[in-house]
């Protein structure tokens, strides 16, 4: 029989193709990147780890957590926070509380990689997947398949896949963009105690994360994400956006110097504008979808699920 084909190096790609590998299903997870991780990127900087897309993950289900507890006893994951700050038109509101946030010290790209131990895995720029009109028979850049999942954003899933494969009209969900800005400073000048912000009614930014506050090294990090405004604007030139970013970002904390280093980095397919109802899909075509946007709450749990979900549903019907 041939092999299960996971496009898709993300959380819910790995998830997905772990859960096939425990169930003794012959895998093959294919990923353009160097490295694991999708969009729990980490980018090294002077030699510090600095996340620069998803900035945490929270845990709810307890199949999540099992997993998570097996991070932390390794070090590999660590609670962070369950308050941040809120700024409204710039100015500093009541601290908001919620669920634990957890991180890693190593960047959350690792927990991805760890997943992925033991688990074949190829670097390839996937291109097409395609059915055979006579047999049947799917295919992954010409490599025969039994099942094909895509576990990636909708866009990037539609334009993959030949219009006469069924599940592609099952592929309906929009993303929106934002840009990361990473800076690092000789010294933190921001004021004690902070750990993040939501940052409502600015022109450029939504969001803030002290970097060393949540990896627990206290680097002069901070990673600041645009609005989704800014970042339409500059998707073509992401460096574009720096200053307008490192302004309001040094303005909102109070911060005088200059950073000793900034980047920006963008993100196309940031977060899905809306969800599908199923935790996954699992079409009689052999294609399959997984990720955040296959539940009511897109987050890391959550593409977690999706893809252990689906893998498991593909061994069962495998028999």
């Amino acid at each position: 029989m041939d092999p299960v084909i996971v496009v898709g190096g993300g959380i819910s790609g790995v998830a997905c193709a772990r859960a096939l590998t425990e169930g003794g299903v012959d895998v093959r997870l294919l990923d353009r990147g160097r490295r694991l991780g999708g969009r729990m990127a980490v980018r090294t900087v002077d030699g510090h780890p600095v996340d620069t897309g998803a900035s945490y993950f929270t845990v709810s289900d307890d199949r999540f957590a099992a997993v998570v507890g097996e991070w932390k006893a390794r070090g590999l994951a660590r609670e962070w926070t369950d308050t941040f700050e809120v700024y409204d038109d710039g100015e500093r509101g009541e601290p908001k509380e919620g669920s634990m946030r957890w991180a890693s010290p190593r960047g959350l790209r690792c927990l991805v990689e760890d997943l992925a131990e033991g688990v074949p895995t190829e670097q390839s720029d996937v291109q097409a997947v395609t059915r055979d009109e006579h047999t049947g028979t799917l295919a992954v850049d010409g490599r025969p398949a039994d099942t094909v999942v895509l576990a990636m954003p909708d866009p990037q899933a539609h334009r993959l896949l030949d219009p006469s494969i069924t599940s592609r009209s099952q592929l309906s969900g929009e993303y929106a963009p934002t840009l990361a800005l990473l800076a690092g400073w000789e010294r933190r000048s921001w004021h004690e105690g902070f750990d993040g912000a939501f940052v409502n009614g600015d022109a450029s930014l939504t969001w803030v994360a002290d970097d060393g506050a949540r990896r627990g090294d206290g680097a002069p990090v901070l990673v600041a994400h645009a609005t989704e405004e800014l970042a339409q604007q500059h998707l073509a030139d992401p460096e574009g956006a720096e200053p307008a970013m490192l302004e309001a970002l040094t303005d909102l904390l109070g911060i005088r110097d200059r950073p000793t280093w900034s980047r920006v980095q963008r993100w196309l397919f940031a977060h899905p504008t809306e969800t599908h109802e199923d935790a996954f899909h699992l079409g009689d075509d052999g294609v399959g979808f997984c990720g955040d946007s296959w539940s009511e709450k897109p987050r890391v749990e959550a593409a977690w699920l999706s893809g252990t979900l689906l893998g498991q549903a593909i061994v069962e019907r495998r028999g």
